[in-house]
């Protein structure tokens, strides 16, 4: 591995990290924390996090870790053998992880967000909640396999 491959995959680990970290917070406390409020309290918050997620530290490991991959792939691409392959195999997981929030998770934050302050919130939340959960824990697990597809780069270049 050269100094700028090595550098661009210890790069793109980190942001994997990070973004696996961030959304494994969010399947094992902030979404059970939430899940203990009221309706109201519930659709608040998500909707205040919602807006407070889109900042720059959010998009440079949401964007920058596949972007990474992407690059490392180049990189490595006339090296073959296993490092390569772990590297794509890290881009295909976050391919998932872009693909189901994309489809399913900001459709459904924008669906929230549209409703505004509804009179009652209980149907609201009944329409977000489980299907969010359901598919933020897809793109906890795509996620925390990119890192560890990337752990495996590592250890084989």
């Amino acid at each position: 591995m050269g100094a700028l491959g090595t550098a661009v995959l210890v790069a793109a680990t980190g942001t994997a990290g990070l973004l696996g970290g961030l959304f494994y917070a969010y399947a094992c406390s902030v979404m059970p924390g939430l899940r203990r409020t009221d309706d109201r309290t519930f659709v608040e918050a998500m909707r205040n996090i919602n807006v407070a997620i889109l900042n720059g530290w959010f998009a440079l490991s949401f964007g920058g870790a596949p972007l990474l991959a992407i690059v490392a792939v180049v990189l490595f691409w006339g090296t073959g053998g296993p490092t390569l392959w772990w590297i794509v195999a890290a881009v295909a997981c976050h391919a998932v992880t872009l693909g189901v929030t994309g489809a399913v998770n900001v459709p459904l934050n924008n669906q929230l967000d549209a409703v505004g302050e509804p009179a009652d919130p209980g149907p609201v939340r009944a329409a977000f909640e489980a299907r969010w959960v359901r598919w933020n824990l897809v793109r906890t697990v795509a996620s925390v396999a990119a890192f560890g597809c990337l752990l495996g780069a590592l250890l084989h270049g």
